[in-house]
């Protein structure tokens, strides 16, 4: 059968980690050389060097690390490229999963030919410098700091109770999910550490992972000085690493453009299936704090555009920034907690490292080199954003499709409907007292690993949802050991507007 001209595919992929043993005093290079770097090697894995010139669209991920008075077009003018679209992008675990779906959506409807999208951290180099009291003078700063481009509004109950860290809230999803699976607490945190032992051994095999070495399930969840308690259930080596010198590209070509750049049949990789779903916002608010239907209506829509099953996907990178973020998936695609089957292509956020919003780059990126190697399989790649929120996935092959109306037929891509009828939202009250019932909760640690304060998500009697603060030590050390889901507290708001959390 022969291949739709206008079939985007993967024509070329860069990726590359920059060790601190493998720099210099300085560390890393800036963004826009790591930029460059990968986008090159992209060109040059593709069999066509000169494809950055002749780029019609350039997106490049938003980068913490520094922020330049024109990202994409100081990229542009390094590559010789004149891209009619060009931009730089907000942030989030699914941006580039979604740059990469919107290049893919504008070449099957004819309006590019050839895509690009990169993206870099230099955190631990910025980390290092800040360590011996240096800041990089790295090229092209703006004229005025550009705001950071948060774009998930904050409830301003989840505001006066600081529910605002991505290990917090991650972590009220776990333990959710254990009290709704009624699994002890100890065996709980053996699965997760389980499951993230197996991710680590695929780190230690990827030269590119910022921590290329197996750990066992007991150095990953054993308390100690070198692991402390972050947010219970999870240590220091259960959540994703940051700060990491590390960049990706990936080039995106129409079927036809890639046989004119001379792109050699084996090396293109089809987009096969593509979707975006919301969970709700505010964390409370979801009255199953333990699934996300988001995941379970995206990843059946990428899925069912190539008519396959799950059990049909023979690799998998599913976003791994806590556990939470892997179960749920699991849970999403019908896997279970067996961590026998992979769900990384890299080592995850943990291990391989987490480079800003730019992860799913890597992903793409590593997904697409696996699929060569064993054509004619499928592999699917998750992207999560915000706070559980943003849900996206891309489904790959050598095989091309046999028609593309997964990517410009009416909705397509939007899962958003089919998550809207299988969720119900909770209503949020900001002050609570009286008795109450505990849908979830963490134990947040401090730098030196006491336990600090609990989080706390509640079901009121009117069956609103609060959020409430744990202040009493003796409780704090038992909410470890034994479940707190479901058991009844005392609420007792106090002048800073905060649900002070008492056991009944």
């Amino acid at each position: 059968m022969p291949v739709d001209p206008r079939a985007p595919c993967l024509i070329g992929v860069g990726h590359r980690t920059w060790h601190p043993a493998d720099v210099g005093p300085d560390g890393a290079p800036e963004p826009l050389e790591m930029w460059e770097a990968v986008a090159r090697q992209a060109a040059d894995d593709a069999g066509a060097p000169a494809a950055p010139e002749q780029l019609g669209q350039l997106r490049v991920v938003y980068c913490q690390a520094w922020q330049y008075d024109d990202p994409s077009g100081r990229l542009a003018d390094r590559l010789g490229a004149e891209p009619a679209d060009a931009a730089y992008s907000g942030i989030g675990g699914t941006v580039p999963l979604l740059l990469v779906s919107e290049a893919a959506r504008a070449i099957a409807k004819g309006d590019l030919d050839l895509g690009l999208v990169v993206g870099a951290e230099a955190l631990a180099t910025r980390r290092r410098m800040g360590k011996e009291g240096r800041k990089p003078e790295w090229s092209h700063p703006p004229a005025e700091q550009p705001p950071f481009p948060y774009d998930a509004p904050f409830h301003p109950a989840e505001v006066a109770h600081s529910i605002f860290h991505a290990y917090l809230t991650f972590a009220l999803f776990d333990n959710a999910r254990r009290g709704h699976l009624g699994v002890g607490l100890e065996r709980y945190r053996e699965q997760i550490g389980a499951s993230l032992s197996a991710m680590s051994a695929v780190a230690a095999a990827n030269p590119e992972a910022w921590f290329p070495l197996r750990r066992g399930v007991d150095e990953i969840i054993t308390v100690g000085p070198s692991n402390r308690m972050v947010a219970y259930p999870y240590t220091k080596l259960m959540t994703s690493i940051m700060d990491v010198d590390m960049a990706a590209a990936v080039l995106i070509a129409s079927h036809e453009r890639a046989d004119a750049l001379g792109v050699p049949a084996d090396r293109r990789v089809y987009l096969r299936g593509a979707a975006y779903a919301l969970d709700p916002v505010y964390v409370a608010e979801r009255r199953e704090l333990w699934r996300s239907p988001a995941m379970r209506a995206g990843s059946r829509m990428a899925l069912d555009a190539a008519g396959v099953s799950v059990d049909d996907v023979a690799h998998l990178d599913l976003y791994s920034c806590f556990g939470s973020s892997i179960s749920f998936a699991r849970d999403a695609l019908g896997l279970g907690d067996d961590p026998g089957r992979s769900v990384t292509v890299t080592g995850g956020l943990p291990y391989h490292g987490g480079p800003g919003s730019n992860y799913t780059t890597h992903s793409i990126a590593v997904m697409a080199e696996r699929l060569r190697e064993d054509p004619g399989s499928f592999g699917l790649v998750g992207g999560v954003g915000m706070h559980m929120t943003k849900h996206a996935y891309g489904l790959w092959s050598t095989d091309p499709p046999a028609d593309l109306g997964f990517l410009v037929g009416s909705g397509a891509g939007d899962a958003q409907p089919a998550t809207d009828r299988d969720l119900e939202v909770a209503p949020i009250v900001e002050r609570a007292s009286g008795r109450a019932t505990v849908a979830t909760y963490s134990v947040l640690h401090g730098g030196g690993g006491a336990a600090e304060w609990g989080a706390l998500v509640c079901d009121l009697p009117d069956a609103s949802r609060c959020y409430g603060r744990m202040e009493d030590p003796e409780a704090l050390a038992s909410i470890e050991h034994d479940e707190l889901i479901g058991r009844p507290v005392t609420l007792e708001t106090n002048e800073a507007g905060v649900n002070i959390a008492r056991l009944a």
